[in-house]
């Protein structure tokens, strides 16, 4: 079995987008504190700039380098990653409120 690889960058952003928008949320439904309601909603800007940002450079390094083709690659799926969970997550938090 081949192991997955990733930019060290692109593993980076993701694991750092993703356990900060789940802590949000997590804090968000236990307390119901509106401030984390209004923290999260900028958190979800400012992350999708910086996901995109990341995402552009990993393409064109997936484009442009042929020796870490596979890594860039790998990142970028990565990184599309945190689209539907996104997603997800505001579902969740418009569902959730009574």
């Amino acid at each position: 079995m081949k192991i997955i690889k990733f930019s060290k960058t692109g593993r980076t952003t993701f694991w750092i987008s993703f356990l900060s928008g789940s802590f949000l949320l997590v804090s968000y439904l236990i307390a119901r504190a509106d401030f984390l309601l209004i923290t999260g909603f900028y958190f979800v800007i400012i992350a999708a700039v910086i996901n995109m940002l990341v995402l552009l450079y990993e393409l064109l390094e997936f484009l442009n380098n042929t020796s870490e083709k596979k890594s860039s690659g790998n990142s970028v799926l990565l990184l599309l990653i945190n689209i539907p969970v996104t997603v997800l997550y505001i579902f969740i938090i418009l569902n959730s409120n009574p």
